[in-house]
């Protein structure tokens, strides 16, 4: 995924004007910031065999308290703590949902999806809260330096470590894939099934609650509509990315690769004039394209592997007679 993740920018650089500079490395970054934050948990839970298409609707629920709590004249810091309690409780009915009562996580998370989008109707309404301190809004959308970098990519890099060192270097995160493959030999093994999968949804429920944050001070406004349709990008960037949809397999390298590949390409877009009709296509493409490409692949080696068991038969049979 590096290797095409490095195509990718090689491609954009070469054929679209002003992709090449430290201003689109800024945007692109700042357009980024949310799918790869989500991205993150989402990868963890789908290795697990499960989703959440609930993410996009717990941030938008969010932005909206987080608007009405400041018109109340709430503090900066209480209302940090109520939105991340919103996320936690959030990623919980959909965790209990799924392993406690048995639901499909799809089924699950597609009514959490409009059940979040409508509370956040109901709290906010049709209104928008946009007089946030301008000091905030400002440092959410400040550079490091001239490296166009934004300064909360230091907060994003830290959640990659985390759910990076999570799965790959801890007994915890080695379990998911185990869970993926056979929820009933992950079970015969020790492990605690309902458990890591309820903590899963509870992760997602949380960063979505700090995109939540993060959508609302960048764009210094508070709506019911916040982040809406993001949820379908971080699926498509997780799946490029090399995660199973079946579960059982996925890199954190690799959805990093994955957001990077489709954040560059949407941008690459934009710069072009590109509408936005277009762009969901693509993202639609993408995300057909990083489900099927992976079961041709798979069909293909089976043959080919059925193909030389036929030729050694038929070797074998030829040197017995």
């Amino acid at each position: 995924m590096v290797y095409a993740l490095l195509a990718t920018l090689l491609v954009c650089a070469l054929t679209v004007p002003r992709f090449a500079s430290v201003q689109t490395t800024g945007f692109l970054l700042l357009d980024a910031i949310p799918i790869l934050m989500i991205a993150m948990p989402m990868a963890l839970v789908i290795i697990t065999g499960e989703i959440d298409l609930s993410v996009a609707s717990t941030a938008g629920l969010t932005s909206a308290v987080m608007g009405v709590l400041w018109a109340a004249g709430w503090g900066i810091p209480e209302i940090f703590v109520v939105c991340v309690l919103i996320g936690v409780v959030c990623g919980a009915v959909n965790g209990a949902l799924v392993t406690t009562v048995g639901l499909p996580s799809l089924a699950v998370t597609i009514g959490t999806l409009a059940l979040y989008r409508g509370l956040a109707l109901v709290v906010i309404g049709d209104n928008a809260v946009a007089n946030f301190p301008p000091a905030l809004t400002s440092f959410f959308t400040s550079k490091i330096g001239g490296t166009g970098i934004p300064t909360v990519m230091v907060g994003v890099l830290a959640i990659i470590v985390f759910f990076g060192v999570l799965l790959h270097k801890s007994s915890f995160g080695r379990a998911l894939p185990a869970i993926g493959f056979s929820t009933e030999a992950a079970s015969f093994v020790g492990v605690h099934v309902g458990r890591v999968k309820f903590w899963m949804f509870v992760a997602t429920g949380v960063v979505s609650a700090l995109v939540g944050i993060y959508w609302t001070l960048r764009y210094s406004s508070a709506r019911s509509d916040n982040a809406t349709g993001i949820e379908l990008a971080v699926i498509a960037a997780v799946l490029l990315g090399g995660v199973s949809i079946f579960g059982g397999r996925g890199s954190i390298p690799g959805v990093v690769a994955g957001v990077l590949i489709i954040s560059s390409i949407s941008y690459a877009l934009r710069l072009g004039g590109i509408s936005d009709v277009v762009l969901n296509v693509v993202t639609g493409l993408l995300l057909v394209g990083s489900v099927v490409t992976p079961s041709l692949i798979a069909v293909a080696r089976e043959r080919s592997r059925a193909r030389r068991a036929a030729r050694d038969v038929l070797a074998a049979s030829a040197a017995h007679s």
